[in-house]
């Protein structure tokens, strides 16, 4: 029994980790599902990679324009551009955050210090490091508008903690893509 209890407890741990790693910032959606709507289509025309560019906004364009349209395909909204209600659009930027400072670090060094029987040990150390210091996000807003106004009825950004810029898995980056836009468009309602 105390052995599935910590192995419960562990898988638990373990998918909320996952799932935190993307932090989801959304506008309130009252304004969206007063709209009724049902009809949309992208503001943009897809991007075109003519210069061969390893950019990585080529490689993200057509996994976010396909997974962006499978989740409001399967809440019954239709793309449609004659008949199109509201329009989507979507900002890709690179962003920095400033890691967290360790509570044994002084005024005078960021990074705690190991004086044996003094101060903080090797473990909180590393964890200062580890944490401390500009981390670099990868940012999307994905924008909801209305075609007729040309408002903003609905917005919602995705951040990311970029773990290695200098390498791009496509597998795992349309992966990581896909769980953030699923997580992102959760709140929105059904087509009417």
């Amino acid at each position: 029994m105390r052995i599935t209890n910590i192995l419960a407890y562990t898988l638990l741990a373990l998918s909320l980790v996952a799932c935190s790693s993307i932090e989801i910032r959304s506008t309130a959606i009252d304004e969206f599902a007063a709209g009724n709507y049902q009809y949309y289509r992208w503001r943009t025309l897809p991007l075109k990679n003519t210069a061969n560019s390893s950019d990585t906004i080529y490689l993200m364009d057509p996994i976010m324009r396909k997974q962006v349209n499978a989740e409001l395909q399967s809440r019954g909204y239709v793309m449609d551009e004659e008949r199109a209600q509201f329009s989507v659009d979507y900002l890709f930027g690179p962003g920095m955050r400033m890691g967290e400072k360790s509570q044994q670090a002084s005024n005078i060094g960021t990074y705690p210090s190991v004086t044996p029987n003094r101060q903080a040990d090797g473990a909180s150390v590393d964890n200062a490091i580890a944490l401390g210091g500009v981390k670099e996000t990868s940012n999307i807003a994905l924008q909801f508008n209305d075609v007729k106004t040309n408002e903003e009825i609905w917005r919602v950004i995705m951040t990311k903690f970029v773990e290695n810029a200098n390498s791009i898995d496509a597998d795992r980056f349309t992966d990581n893509l896909g769980k953030a836009i699923s997580k992102a468009l959760k709140t929105l309602p059904a087509a009417h």
